[in-house]
C-alpha cells in the first residue's frame, strides 16, 4: 500500500520544501528593509542636545495620555468692578476740607474717618463734622485737595471694594445660543502669567455690541489678594461641552505649519534626545490639541523648549552615532544603524562582544532564515506524521 501512493507524497512534498524557502526570504527582505528604513527615519528626525542645549532651552516635557477633553468658546475681554461695589465720600454739610486721611490707593475699613470739614457756619472755632468711609474698600479716585470747599452735592472720594471682581467676555454671537448662567470657563490673566483661574457665569450684558457681533458674558471672579484690576486684558475658555478618553496633548507641545504639525517625543533610550514626530490633529480647546495619529499613551512630548527644537539642527551636541555607541557599548554606522560583521572588519572593529548573527541587518537576516527552517521543518514532521496515521488506518487492499 505504501509503494503504491509513495509517488504522490513527493510532489508534496517537493512543493512544500519549495515554498518554505520563498517565504523565509521574502519575510527576511521584507524586515531589512524595514529596519532600513527605520534607521534612516529616526536618523533623520532625531535631535541629540548636550546639557547646555537643554538648559538654554529649559525643556519640559509631559506624558501624553487619555484625558476628558472639554469643547471651549474661544473669547477675550475685560476685568471691571462690581458696580454695587462701589461708594462715594461726600459731606453732609458745606464747608472746607480742614483734614484728608485717605489718599489713591489706601485700604480703608466702613467707618474710618477718611476727612474732616469745617462748616461755613460762624462760631469760635466754627463747627467741624467728620467724613467717614460708607464701606470698605480701596480709594479709587479723589476729588478734593485739603482747604478746598465742598458742597453736599460734592463727591470728595471713591471706594470700591474689590474683594470680587466682573470678569466681562466678549463672546461672539454665533455661540452666545450654547452659554448661559452657570456655564464654567477658565481664565487667564496675560498680566498675571499663565495661570488659569475656574470661574462661573453670572449672566449676559443688557445689551450686544453691533459693530463687534458680540455680547457680554459676565463671569465673578474672586480676588482676595488684590491682584486684578480694572482694564486688564482677560482670555477665557468658556466649556460648551465635554468628551472622554481623548488623547491629546498640551498646545504649546504643538510646532509647525498647519499642513504639516510636528511634535518632539523623548528618546526611549539616548539621553537629551528628541525626535521629531508628524501627528495628525482633531478638536482643540484653550490647552490641548485631541491627537487622532501619531503618537502612544506613555509617550513624552516636549511642552516647554517644543519651538526652539524647531531650529536646533543637530543641537550642538553628540551625533546620532556617537550617542548609539555610547548608550550601547558597540559602534554603529551614521545613521544609527547596527554595524555588520563586514563593516566592522572593514573598520578595523569588532571588539563589542556581539557574533556574525548580531544586531545587524545582517544578523536579523540570518535570525529569520533559521526560524523559518525550524518552522518548515516542524510543519513538514507534522505533515508526514499525520499521513503515516491515515495510512495505518486505511483498511489493507488484500
Amino acid at each position: 500500500m505504501w509503494a503504491n501512493n509513495t509517488p504522490d507524497l513527493f510532489p508534496k512534498m517537493k512543493r512544500f520544501h519549495k515554498t518554505i524557502p520563498w517565504l523565509a526570504l521574502l519575510g527576511a527582505t521584507a524586515a531589512f528593509a524595514q529596519e532600513e528604513a527605520i534607521d534612516a527615519d529616526r536618523a533623520a528626525n532625531t535631535i541629540i542636545l548636550d546639557e547646555t542645549g537643554v538648559k538654554n532651552l529649559r525643556i519640559q516635557t509631559e506624558m501624553v495620555e487619555e484625558r476628558d477633553f472639554e469643547i471651549t468658546v474661544f473669547a477675550v475681554g475685560r476685568i471691571e468692578d462690581k458696580p454695587e461695589k462701589r461708594a462715594v465720600v461726600s459731606s453732609r454739610i458745606s464747608g472746607r476740607i480742614v483734614e484728608l486721611n485717605a489718599f489713591i490707593g489706601d485700604e480703608v475699613k466702613k467707618g474710618d474717618v477718611v476727612a474732616k470739614v469745617e462748616s461755613r457756619q460762624p462760631g469760635s472755632p466754627p463747627p467741624v463734622i467728620e467724613v467717614v468711609a460708607p464701606m470698605s474698600g480701596v480709594i479709587v479716585e479723589s476729588h478734593a485737595r485739603l482747604g478746598e470747599p465742598v458742597e453736599p452735592a460734592q463727591a470728595i472720594l471713591d471706594i470700591a471694594d474689590r474683594s470680587k471682581m466682573w470678569a466681562v467676555a466678549k463672546i461672539p454671537e454665533s455661540e452666545a445660543g450654547q452659554i448661559g448662567p452657570g456655564t464654567k470657563a477658565r481664565m487667564k490673566i496675560p498680566a498675571l502669567g499663565d495661570e488659569l483661574t475656574v470661574i462661573e457665569m453670572e449672566k449676559f450684558g443688557v445689551s450686544a455690541d453691533r459693530e463687534a457681533g458680540t455680547v457680554d458674558g459676565i463671569f465673578i471672579v474672586e480676588n482676595p489678594e488684590g491682584r486684578l484690576k480694572p482694564g486688564m486684558r482677560a482670555e477665557f475658555g468658556i466649556i460648551t461641552s465635554k468628551r472622554d478618553f481623548v488623547m491629546a496633548v498640551p498646545r504649546k507641545a504643538v510646532q509647525g505649519d498647519p499642513t504639516k504639525r510636528v511634535v518632539f517625543v523623548k528618546d526611549f533610550d539616548l539621553p537629551n534626545a528628541f525626535v521629531k514626530a508628524p501627528v495628525v490633529l482633531g478638536e482643540q480647546n484653550d490647552q490641548y490639541y485631541e491627537v487622532v495619529e501619531g503618537l502612544f499613551p506613555g509617550d513624552e512630548v516636549v511642552t516647554r523648549g517644543s519651538y526652539g527644537l524647531s531650529f536646533a539642527g543637530s543641537g550642538g551636541g553628540p551625533s546620532l552615532k556617537e550617542a548609539l555607541d555610547a548608550a550601547h557599548g558597540h559602534e554603529h554606522n551614521e545613521d544609527g544603524s547596527e554595524m555588520t560583521a563586514e563593516q566592522k572588519a572593514d573598520t578595523g572593529g569588532g571588539g563589542d562582544g556581539h557574533d556574525e548573527g548580531g544586531h545587524g541587518p545582517a544578523g536579523t537576516f540570518d535570525m529569520i532564515i533559521r526560524v523559518w527552517a525550524g518552522i518548515a521543518t516542524i510543519m513538514a514532521l507534522l505533515w508526514l506524521q499525520g499521513l503515516f496515521r491515515r495510512r495505518k488506518s486505511e483498511p489493507s487492499a488484500a
